[in-house]
């Protein structure tokens, strides 16, 4: 491994070109360590950080309060602040995380396939590391906490750039990780931090770090995302926004709709799985529309509707066709009726975001054309869209959702941060 720079003294010399091709080149050699490590090491450094996090929790909330007060001094909005804030509840939430992680399987070395050729060569498909994962996001600290465990599972170095917002609550989490990597013996590079906030380190990651990094995952506000897919130089895992659908159908049980609804939107408003339209059928209006309004209402949540919403409630303001496109991270919730199911589907195909989409129906057929026709990476039917999320689905956390096609899609946890190759055995075997 080649000798380690100090990254301050560059930084200082304001050279953010050569710091950032020092992280890159440091967390390549990392990568290469970590490719063939046992997967003990990696839990090791896991659980370590696990405690660290506990026993410092302390420190990361007076980082956070830093944070809070200079987000505060900008009058940030309240969905930005809840995203920011930490307590100690969200903090062992992390803690837990980082033991969930560790507690699922090694995703690397899994045999994906295997089958032997008529000429006698035995071939094996292998699950293995992407390599350098560089993690470009917004106001969550916890990602630091949930990216660098999951690319650590994967046998993954990770190169961490966190919003300005979240800059000493970020490096809070990360010193604990730091923490859990000596405890293990790995290289501490295993999981690298960018130690200043400047948009010219977003443009070095983007170009690749001189080739260190193989993948970018962007995670946060729009104007980021379109950036990064826009700029980079090397393949992008993310999702541009979660425009979420509830489709309540004629079928539907209307007590099990407003659980759902509400739930879906009002759980935690500012998660790219919180609903953001609200479709019924015209069908199921005369009995649904009015009490799915009102459970909205009274949960806190404004809805902007069309022309039937605001006939069942003069609570409801005129939706402008600009609502059916926005992802709020807010409550508020847009509301329209539509034909039947096809139009549904049809609604959700031009306005959504391929993110998660959700119908509430009893009837199995309609369930069945929903799962199959609706082009996002997570449908649900009869359950909240606050499920979209990795944890969830048993992968320990995420890095974020992806809503693109190519091999990452929904959820991306460890088994999504590997790739593979083909391992080949033969006998003297040659080509005619």
């Amino acid at each position: 491994m080649p000798k380690p720079v100090k990254l301050e003294s560059v930084a200082a010399a304001a050279d953010v070109r050569a710091a950032m091709r020092a992280i890159g080149a440091e967390a390549r050699a990392a990568a290469r360590v970590l490719a063939n490590v046992p997967a003990e090491a990696k839990n090791r450094a896991l659980t370590a950080a696990a405690d660290a996090l506990r026993a410092r929790a302390g420190e990361i909330l007076a980082a956070n309060a830093r944070d809070l007060e200079a987000a505060h001094a900008k009058g940030l909005a309240g969905s930005f602040i809840d995203r920011l804030t930490l307590d100690p509840k969200r903090i062992e939430a992390m803690a837990r995380g980082l033991e969930e992680v560790a507690a699922l399987p090694d995703p690397v070395g899994r045999v994906l396939a295997t089958f032997k050729r008529p000429n006698g060569l035995t071939i094996e498909r292998v699950a293995t590391p992407l390599g350098v994962v560089g993690i470009i996001y917004e106001s969550r600290p916890n990602v630091t906490a949930d990216a660098g465990a999951l690319c650590l599972k994967a046998g993954d170095a990770a190169i961490l750039r966190g919003g300005s917002d979240s800059f000493h609550s970020s490096a809070a989490i990360h010193a604990c990780l730091v923490a859990g990597l000596k405890a293990a013996g790995l290289p501490e590079a295993a999981i690298s931090r960018v130690p200043f906030a400047s948009r010219e380190a977003v443009g070095e990651m983007l170009e690749g770090l001189g080739g260190a990094l193989d993948v970018i995952v962007p995670r946060g506000g729009r104007s980021l995302v379109e950036r990064v897919q826009r700029d980079a130089r090397v393949p992008v895992f993310a999702h541009l926004e979660g425009i979420v659908h509830v489709y309540v159908d004629h079928a539907a049980d209307l007590d099990k709709a407003k659980r759902l609804l509400v739930n879906s939107k009002m759980r935690r408003t500012g998660v790219c799985g919180a609903a953001e339209t609200l479709l019924v059928e015209r069908a199921a209006a005369p009995k649904m529309l009015k009490p799915l309004i009102e459970a909205l209402i009274e949960a806190g949540c404004a809805v902007r509707g069309d022309e039937a919403a605001r006939a069942v409630d003069k609570r409801v303001s005129a939706a402008s066709e600009a609502d059916w496109r926005t992802e709020y991270l807010d409550a508020i919730i847009s509301v329209k009726v539509v034909d039947g199911l096809q139009a549904a589907i049809d609604h959700i195909e031009t306005y959504g975001s391929h993110h998660t989409d959700c119908i509430v129906t009893e009837d199995k057929a309609a369930a069945e054309t929903f799962l199959q026709q609706v082009d996002s990476a997570i449908v649900l039917v009869n359950a909240s869209t606050q499920f979209a999320d990795g944890g969830e689905f048993g992968f320990g956390g995420e890095i974020g959702i992806a809503t693109g096609r190519m091999h990452a899609r929904g959820p991306v946890g460890v088994e999504q941060l590997c790739t593979f190759k083909y391992r080949v055995r033969g006998d003297g075997q040659t080509r005619a």
